[in-house]
């Protein structure tokens, strides 16, 4: 009986023998057969590590070179806490104490030298230096202690980091690297910001041309990845490079000295006027180039953050407003290029006219009936002859010339956040047309307005506004840019018609010299919008759009300045017209514009006996 007993347990111990071998026969070959390259590849995912190579950011210049952003080399200071607890050394080769000691005073002699350099307190950095494993309890290998570090910096901290004596009488600190990390400045701050823009905290744009072209600028970047273990990369293990590729460098024409007598300008105007805001673009006619585009309030591009929102875009492109009277140049365009007028055509101006429901008058109130030429007409911005010489014109015919000219849609300027605007469809009510012959009904941002200006005294031809002369990749080769389209809106002999009724504004009458620049022929309009209550739906009596477009030489133009400043009880002639005259001035010789050949004689009639 004893006997069977020990048999049985012997073949029970024998059963779970086997069973207990072939469960490991069974593990070993699912690790070294099935499961092998899963392992294998965990491993190496474990071992590898990847390292950002930043693409440098592509330079924004101004027409004649001036670096007004750029990029400068930084870094991010990295720090290997695993390596660190260790100080590089092979923890096989450390006895108990040794190891101890060097984990518990290494980061700490760490931290010391990086508040030397970075600033701060220890305190700041020893729980990253200190965390040598992760959420998940793998081994750290990374940790950012500061980004935004000049390249120099970086340098004088790993020396110092090598000068330092460990715990076991060596010298050197190890655990600490470095990652590219550039920093976008702009040298000039202010200067053209409104236009440049900004870029956010991780480096891509946030604001103006740094927004609109991002991923031209931006470039692309490349990376590097390499096998490590706990004591840093390994020697001679796979690595793989790819090189990045760095951003496009855009030049602007933009001038920046004109720039900064445009804004040093306009904010001091704005200031003596007490506008709410004030804008002004200087363009050149013949090509659409915009040479200066200013607005108040405006920011620094180094420290957007201290900036008031509203301040951060562009004012001359997204805002749109009813332009008033300077929108008269456009009723005469429509009309001389239909044959339906020219500037000595004759209108019969009465003291009132119906449209609508209303009644329409000159903002220079007169009982009597006024006996003008087109061209007095538009010389004493009679708003009841503007509105009767268009008219002759059907509404379609009309929207569509508006439509010519530029407005109803965006200008596609090269900057974020244009306002298109407003104009009425070709079904418009006829008092609808008679309010737009005189710049109420429809509305505009300053760069629409600027440009269809250029178009309608050009001679005829309208050329999309633009802020890109050229752009250069990292080679230094051209860099192709999307054709800007140009159409034409008008005839010669219209675009010729109009210059002459602007010349008159501009010579003559009383105070003709604070309107003319000594020796040339220069053309001119005023324009007073009344705002919208944007409470009330209805025109604000004490808040305008005071504008003043002056293009010279009249006979040749080159170049056009518009100014806008939004004021309270002031006309345009009065707050916008010193602004461009003064810009104007100093455009003119600048560019090498030459002085009329002929002075302006103020003989054109005005008025005509009935």
């Amino acid at each position: 009986m004893r006997l069977g007993s020990t048999t049985f347990r012997l073949r029970a111990s024998m059963i779970v023998l086997v069973l207990i071998l072939c469960l490991l026969a069974g593990r070993a070959f699912q690790l070294q057969g099935l499961d092998s390259a899963a392992n294998a590849q965990a491993a190496a995912e474990k071992m590898t590590h990847t390292r950002t190579i930043k693409a440098t950011r592509g330079s924004i210049l101004d027409r004649n070179g001036e670096v007004l952003a750029t990029t400068q080399p930084a870094v991010k200071v990295i720090a290997d806490p695993a390596s660190i607890s260790v100080n590089g050394y092979n923890a096989d080769n450390l006895t108990d104490q040794q190891a101890a000691d060097l984990a518990d005073r290494t980061p700490h002699q760490i931290a010391e030298v990086l508040v030397n350099f970075l600033g701060g307190a220890t305190t700041d950095y020893l729980p990253a230096l200190k965390r040598t494993t992760t959420g998940d309890g793998s081994v750290n290998q990374y940790e950012v202690l500061k980004e935004d570090v000049v390249a120099d910096t970086y340098e004088q901290l790993r020396q110092a980091l090598d000068e330092v004596t460990d715990v076991l009488g060596n010298k050197g600190l190890y655990g600490i690297t470095s990652e590219d990390d550039p920093i976008r400045v702009y040298p000039s701050g202010t200067l053209a910001s409104n236009i440049v823009g900004f870029v956010n905290s991780e480096g891509t744009g946030a604001g103006g041309f740094e927004y609109y072209a991002d991923e031209q600028l931006a470039g692309t970047d490349g990376y590097e990845q390499y096998e490590s273990g706990q004591y840093g990369r390994i020697p001679l293990a796979d690595n793989t490079l790819k090189d990045a590729t760095d951003g496009t460098t855009y030049t602007l024409t933009i001038d920046s000295e004109l720039q900064y007598s445009a804004q040093q300008l306009i904010a001091s105007e704005a200031a003596k006027y007490n506008a709410l805001s004030a804008s002004t673009v200087i363009m050149n006619v013949k090509t659409g180039e915009i040479l200066t585009l200013a607005t108040t309030p405006g920011y620094d591009a180094n420290d957007p953050g201290a900036a008031d929102p509203d301040d951060l875009g562009n004012r001359a492109i997204s805002e749109a407003y009813e332009p008033g009277s300077v929108a008269k140049v456009f009723t005469n365009a429509a009309l001389f290029d239909q044959g339906l007028a020219d500037p000595d055509t004759k209108v019969e101006v009465p003291a009132s006219i119906a449209s609508g429901d209303g009644q329409i008058r000159d903002s220079n109130r007169h009982a009597d009936t006024k006996y003008y030429t087109a061209r007095g007409v538009f010389y004493h911005s009679s708003n009841i002859g503007s509105a009767l010489l268009l008219r002759q014109m059907d509404t379609a015919t009309y929207q569509q010339y508006m439509t010519d000219f530029g407005f109803g849609s965006a200008s596609g300027i090269e900057l974020p956040g244009e306002a298109e605007g407003y104009l009425p469809d070709a079904t418009m009510a006829d008092y609808t047309q008679d309010n737009m012959a005189f710049g109420q009904g429809f509305s505009t941002n300053v760069v629409q307005m600027a440009a269809a200006l250029a178009s309608v005294t050009n001679g005829g031809v309208y050329h999309r506004p633009t802020v890109v002369a050229s752009a250069t990749d990292a080679t230094g080769a051209a860099v192709s840019l999307p054709e800007r389209t140009s159409r034409r809106v008008i005839s010669e002999q219209a675009s010729a018609e109009v210059r002459d009724i602007m010349e008159a504004v501009t010579a003559g009458g009383t105070g003709q010299e604070n309107r003319m620049i000594s020796g040339y022929r220069m053309g001119g309009k005023s324009g007073t919008a009344q705002m919208i209550d944007q409470e009330t739906g209805q025109y604000d009596a004490h808040r305008y759009m005071s504008s003043y477009v002056t293009v010279a030489p009249i006979e040749d133009p080159q170049i056009l300045v518009y100014t806008v400043l939004e004021v309270q009880d002031q006309y345009g002639g009065t707050v916008a017209m010193p602004t461009s005259r003064m810009l104007m001035s100093m455009a003119l010789p600048r560019y090498g514009v030459l002085p009329s050949a002929e002075v302006p004689i103020d003989t054109e009639p005005l008025e005509y006996e009935p």
